[in-house]
C-alpha cells in the first residue's frame, strides 16, 4: 500500500439533509448520502460544536483534575477540566474559562496539544485539549447546578491510573498522552 496513491474517492456526498431533533447541546439527523459507487444510504449523526479541555500540571508534575458524575453513563468521571464551546467562542477561551470556572485557576501559559475527535462514525464533535504549566489561584466560578470535587495528584499515579483501566475519559486519556509524547517521556 502507497499512502499517496489514490484507490477510490471515498466522499459520501449528501442527497438530502433531515434534522430530527434540535437541542440545547447538539442536533441530531438522518440524511440520505451517496456513497462512492453511486448508490444511497443513510447516515444517522450527531451535530455537536465541539468542546475544550486543559490539562493542568505545575512544576511539581503535580496534575489537577475535576471529580464529577455524568449521568449519561452513570457514575462519578476523574477527568481534566472541559467544557462545550459557547457559540461565537473559540476553543482557546473555552479551555481558559473552564479553568477558572471548574479549577479557580487563571493560566499564565497555554499550549495547544491538538484535537480529539471521540467518536467520527456518527458525532461530528472536536474536543480541543490544552496544556497550562503555569497558573495562578483565583475564585472556583461553577455554572449553575455544577458540582464538582478538585483533585490534585502526581502525573505518575495518573498514567498507572490510566494504565490500570481506572481513567476512562477519552479527553483525559488524550491529553496526557499527547503531554508526555510533548515533554519526551513517551514513544
Amino acid at each position: 500500500y502507497n499512502s499517496s496513491e489514490v484507490i477510490m474517492d471515498l466522499t459520501e456526498k449528501t442527497i438530502r439533509e433531515n434534522k430530527v431533533y434540535e437541542g440545547r447541546i447538539f442536533n441530531v439527523y438522518s440524511d440520505e448520502v451517496s456513497l462512492p459507487d453511486g448508490t444511497h444510504s443513510k447516515r444517522d449523526w450527531v451535530q455537536h460544536n465541539g468542546g475544550a479541555g486543559i490539562l493542568v500540571v505545575d512544576e511539581n508534575k503535580d496534575v489537577y483534575l475535576v471529580k464529577q458524575y455524568r449521568y449519561a453513563v452513570g457514575k462519578e468521571m476523574l477527568e481534566i477540566p472541559a467544557g462545550k464551546i459557547d457559540k461565537g467562542e473559540n476553543p482557546y477561551d473555552t479551555a481558559i474559562r473552564e479553568l477558572e470556572e471548574e479549577l479557580g485557576f487563571k493560566a499564565d501559559k497555554v499550549e495547544s496539544l491538538g484535537v480529539l475527535l471521540p467518536t467520527v462514525g456518527y458525532v461530528s464533535e472536536h474536543i480541543y485539549l490544552y496544556l497550562a504549566t503555569t497558573f495562578t489561584k483565583t475564585k472556583q466560578k461553577l455554572d449553575e447546578g455544577e458540582f464538582v470535587n478538585i483533585v490534585k495528584m502526581p502525573l505518575e499515579n495518573l498514567v498507572n491510573m490510566i494504565k490500570n483501566d481506572e481513567i476512562e475519559d477519552g479527553k483525559t486519556i488524550t491529553a496526557v498522552t499527547k503531554y508526555l509524547l510533548k515533554t519526551k517521556q513517551l514513544g
